[in-house]
């Protein structure tokens, strides 16, 4: 079972504000339960904005207060935080 069918990862909400932000490079931060999925959710986002260039943030995600610092620095536009969301 896709993990976009299991959890609400709102892939419409994160493809809204790349396209508002006009982002051409994001990172994305998921915890631990979540990092399996990356290449779903780059599949989904990649559907609607297929000319981003999707990296995943490989450290830690041990929630809100823990973002990976300077990630202007490392070339992105957007950092896209994503938590564990609720079970259907």
């Amino acid at each position: 079972m896709p993990v976009t069918d299991t959890y609400d990862l709102d892939i419409p909400a994160i493809v809204a504000k790349i396209a508002s932000e006009n982002a051409t490079r994001v990172l994305i931060q998921l915890p631990d339960g979540l990092k399996p999925a990356a290449e779903e959710i780059q599949r989904e986002v990649l559907k609607s904005r297929p000319g981003v260039e999707l990296a995943f943030w490989g450290g830690s995600a041990f929630g809100s207060c823990d973002v990976p610092l300077h990630v202007d620095r490392l070339g992105f536009d957007l950092l896209i935080h994503l938590g564990h969301a609720p079970w259907r």
